[in-house]
């Protein structure tokens, strides 16, 4: 993979990667805004905000130009909000990417906001919000960072409240783009079947014309946990979706490797330890999974299921029992090198396309200023030991960090609050 990255005049960021035996091409704009920059009284709008970029431009007024013309050459397009960026892409045949770059400019640089495209999209976002609400999969991930952050913007959702979605004014657009949508703040990414030179100089013509404004900064994620926490949202579920984590560290601390394997020998794949111990053995839940999530300041660790309702104490025993076979006892050689191969294995099959190696690159750079190559990571994987994993274990699984978020019943609440307990 080869990668160019230049600081061009306008002062943004452009990443070229060719790909020259792929037929298509990507335009990614990434832009360093997501909830984690929202004060509560604006909670929602670097979401709402992406809805609203596609809803008309000083090009292309109405939202039916914007997506006609991508239409017409058959592209795919999109755009995401987390909590620390937002993101805008195109993705077509490579002899568009001209027409994918104007477009896309044009979303990000010149929307128009119209009053009434505004207050229909509320009840787009309204619904949406309803959507996830009955989603208890969806919705217990909501619980779990609320509980580890709190009264924190890395504590709220992010599609934000109802009522500050409801209260949304133009004005809260224009002045949030302004303090966040600058140059310093904006890193473009075009990768595909494309001539490195012909994407600069579209590129630096298309943004030109960008904000070069001071970009805003994001309030520093507090944590504080001295024993073991559980919130319960009730829900009448003929399941109960759970939660159970750990706090870690932030993406650039030198254990994420670690971290990964360490994910990979609990919670990746039907051969994984969790999906054996809660779905072969146990018979309790269908899904079984667990993730690192690791961001600029903080991270955290989770397994995510969701049970028979009766069993919740006895699946978060099984699972809390892992945790402690982790501390215990070395991973084998063989599950060690089971585990690598299927991270390189699944880093590799990720990459394939020109829209997945756009943000695998980008989002790098957003939040570590740093772009490993995969042939890097697997490299930083190879080298990672049992004794690595175990030492992880007994540094991330504790009682005082454990953290489980329920959606399901209330009534066994003490009980459940008695077994958290490493």
């Amino acid at each position: 993979m080869k990668i160019k990255q230049k600081r061009l005049s306008s002062g943004v960021t452009l990443i070229t990667v060719p790909m020259k035996d792929t037929p298509t091409s990507t335009v990614l704009v990434l832009v360093e805004a997501g909830s984690k920059y929202e004060t509560k009284d604006i909670n929602g709008i670097s979401h709402f905000l992406e809805h609203m970029c596609f809803k008309g431009t000083l090009k292309r007024p109405r939202s039916i130009d914007i997506n006609q013309e991508l239409d017409r050459i058959g592209a795919q397009n999109n755009a995401f909000t987390s909590f620390e960026y937002t993101g805008y892409y195109a993705k077509a045949h490579a002899k568009h990417t001209k027409k994918l770059i104007d477009v896309i400019s044009d979303l990000y640089l010149n929307p128009t906001f119209p009053e009434k495209e505004l207050e229909k999209e509320k009840g787009v976002i309204i619904e949406e919000m309803n959507m996830y609400e009955d989603m208890p999969q969806r919705k217990v991930g909501n619980v779990f960072i609320k509980l580890l952050y709190g009264d924190q913007p890395m504590g709220r959702t992010i599609l934000g409240a109802k009522e500050v979605i409801r209260g949304a004014t133009r004005e809260n657009f224009v002045d949030y783009r302004k303090n966040h949508y600058v140059a310093e703040a904006t890193t473009i990414i075009v990768a595909g079947n494309v001539n490195e030179k012909t994407v600069e100089t579209l590129v630096s013509k298309a943004f030109a014309p960008i904000s070069k404004g001071k970009k805003a900064k994001k309030v520093k994620v507090t944590e504080k946990q001295n024993k073991p926490a559980l919130s319960i949202f009730h829900k009448d579920t003929d399941q109960a979706h759970l939660i159970l984590g750990v706090r870690t560290f932030p993406v650039t601390d030198k254990r994420v490797s670690t971290l990964q394997v360490l994910n990979a020998v609990l919670g990746e794949g039907m051969s994984s330890r969790l999906f054996q111990r809660l779905r072969e053995e146990m018979g309790v839940g269908y899904y079984v999974r667990s993730e690192s999530d690791d961001y600029t300041d903080h991270g955290y660790f989770a397994v995510s299921t969701g049970v028979d309702r009766a069993r919740v104490k006895e699946v978060v025993v099984a699972i809390l029992d892992e945790f402690r076979s982790l501390k215990k006892e070395l991973v084998s050689k063989e599950e060690l090198e089971k585990a690598k191969e299927c991270i390189v294995g699944r880093l590799s099959m990720g990459l394939e396309s020109s829209d997945a190696v756009a943000e695998f690159v980008g989002i790098q750079h957003v939040v570590t200023k740093k772009i490993k190559l995969p042939k890097d990571i697997e490299k930083k994987i190879r080298k990672v030991t049992s004794k690595d994993v175990q030492k992880l274990a007994q540094e991330i699984f504790i009682s005082k960090t454990l953290n489980l978020a329920i959606v399901g019943d209330k009534k066994d609440e003490k009980g459940i609050t008695s077994i958290l307990k490493i």
